[in-house]
């Protein structure tokens, strides 16, 4: 019996140390390094950029946020939702109407608000989508989230105390005691730090039986709900975090920017051109796709954004997967590289049970 169980063990240790010889990186290993040179670059940005630069890259840093709630539901949960830019808006009108009516600029209470204000109106968008008798298809909640989109935006476009077309212009800056945090490189700080916390969070999860469980969803819904997951009761947690998130960055735009306006943001774009379901892609995107659309508009200020039209067409069509395909495979994303990082630790124990 000894021998036996040495024998299981021993193969069971050359058939792993044969599967880990590989001729490239692993897909989590590509990842990995990808999110270490962008959190080293962008740390180290403004030391190198003019001021002008420092707020353009700040911009991109808070749509970055917005992007990654978008990956959150679609790329992990295969939640097809229009609603991001709604969450997005409703917190950023909500900390300017604080600002603007009640003076509260405290970063401690607005962008708290902010969250919370994504958080509960993507909870109430998933309890009447999501949280239903029969499950809904993803045609019902892609129309859904795009007709609340719809409904913010004619609201905000009609209502007077919203500032109509024109939005608030003019908001306080956000203060922290007795500081300012005005745009520039505190700002630019505040903004990355946030887009850190908020990207390990969300690594966090979809690394965790959590995210594991949304990938299985997304792969063959019918089946998880078969093992006795509750399939919408997921679906609805992960899309009222990914709405607190797009609230975050709504909050943190309007105080950016100075003021909020009806306008719907690109945000599937941004994340179907960088590529969804390794969250890393949609920050990709996010900066390939500003970068693009300041040099076309700066070089073609009357056509730029039908050359960029026609561009994302063209990468989207022939890259379904979107840029950061060129380096991950996509058999390696939706939650698929982190079951196969797992997977050797399994056989050990196996191989062990099997010897006791």
């Amino acid at each position: 019996m000894p021998a036996g169980s040495g024998g299981r063990a021993g193969v069971t240790g050359a058939g792993l140390a044969a599967r880990g010889v590989r001729s490239s990186p692993s897909p989590g290993t590509i990842v990995a390094a990808l999110e270490v040179l962008l959190l080293v670059v962008f740390a180290l940005l403004p030391l190198a950029l003019q001021d002008f630069w420092v707020i353009f890259v700040t911009r991109v840093l808070i749509l970055a946020l917005l992007a990654l709630s978008f990956d959150l539901v679609w790329g992990f949960a295969g939640i097809m939702s229009f609603g991001q830019a709604l969450f997005f808006g409703a917190a950023g009108y909500t900390v300017a109407l604080l600002a603007r009516d009640a003076g509260v600029t405290s970063i401690f209470l607005v962008l708290p608000a902010a969250l919370a204000v994504g958080l509960v109106l993507a909870f109430l968008v998933a309890s009447f989508l999501l949280l239903g008798r029969n499950p809904p298809s993803i045609t019902f909640v892609a129309l859904g989230t795009l007709t609340g989109s719809y409904a913010g935006d004619r609201l905000a476009r009609g209502w007077y105390y919203l500032g109509g077309q024109n939005g608030i212009p003019s908001i306080p800056p956000m203060t922290a005691g007795p500081l300012q945090l005005t745009e520039g490189v505190t700002y630019y700080y505040l903004a990355l730090a946030s887009l850190i916390a908020v990207y390990a969070a969300c690594r966090y999860l979809v690394g965790s039986q959590l995210g594991l469980a949304l990938a299985g969803i997304r792969i063959n819904e019918a089946r998880m709900a078969f093992f006795g997951y509750g399939v919408q009761s997921l679906k609805a947690i992960v899309f009222s975090v990914a709405g607190a998130i797009a609230g975050l960055a709504g909050g943190l735009y309007a105080f950016h920017e100075g003021f909020v306006w009806p306008n719907l943001l690109g945000v599937i774009l941004y994340a179907l051109f960088g590529g969804v379901g390794t969250l890393i892609g949609a920050v990709i995107g996010v900066i390939a796709i500003e970068i693009v659309s300041f040099v076309l508009a700066d070089a073609y200020p009357t056509v730029w954004p039908i050359i960029l039209g026609v561009l994302l067409l063209v990468v989207i069509l022939f890259r379904p997967s979107g840029l950061i395909s060129l380096l991950v495979p996509r058999r390696a994303r939706v939650g698929i590289f982190l079951v196969a990082a797992r997977r050797p630790r399994r056989i050990p124990k196996e191989a062990d049970d099997g010897a006791a």
